[in-house]
């Protein structure tokens, strides 16, 4: 049975990765699963265990630290988010190409941990220009002064990581952007299978 690729996404906040990833999970072809994290924080209304993330407790995610099965994690606003190793290592054994769309300190540590793995893919989406995702940011309306001048100092910060990726990928249009993803998905899962 053919092995999936680990594909990751990052990019700075903004840029419109989640929307990048809804296209690409629409094209059935390259045969897409996206990644679900543990995370400590609670379920939600609507949510549901193993959709939207692994909820677990604070001592479950430590255990899963301590075992070397988190690919990456981090805490956020006192809960802790981490990608699962096991589920990963499932998904792409049956054959099925995993995505993880997540931040660059986050890329980082899957790169340390997956650093002799031939079938990580990574991808850096980037916007057209810093003025363009400034116009992207205040146009969601959602945010204050302060925290767009924060979300674009970390822009710069993260902007400056993009040399540690294998692919850069420009979101002048989520389409565009898209079926680029798609095509290096294509490529790449035809290489590490032809071995």
């Amino acid at each position: 049975m053919e092995k999936g690729l680990l594909i990751i996404l990052s990019g700075p906040s903004g840029v419109g990765k989640g929307t990048v990833r809804m296209e690409i999970l629409k094209r059935k072809e390259i045969n897409l699963f996206y990644s679900v994290s543990l995370t400590t924080r609670k379920m939600r209304p609507g949510e549901m265990d193993g959709r939207e993330y692994y909820f677990v407790d604070d001592a479950e995610f430590q255990k899963n630290i301590e075992n070397g099965n988190l690919l990456e994690w981090a805490g956020y606003v006192g809960h802790r988010y981490g990608t699962p190793k096991d589920k990963v290592e499932q998904m792409r054994r049956s054959g099925m190409n995993v995505l993880l769309e997540i931040d660059v300190t986050g890329a980082m540590q899957v790169f340390s941990n997956l650093k002799d793995d031939d079938g990580v893919v990574s991808i850096f989406l980037c916007p057209p220009s810093m003025e363009d995702l400034e116009k992207r940011i205040r146009g969601r309306g959602t945010e204050s002064e302060s925290t767009i001048k924060w979300r674009m100092e970390r822009a710069e910060i993260e902007m400056n990581e993009e040399k540690h990726y294998q692919y850069v990928v420009t979101n002048d249009s989520v389409e565009r952007a898209a079926d680029e993803i798609v095509s290096i998905i294509k490529r790449r899962s035809a290489a590490l299978n032809s071995k």
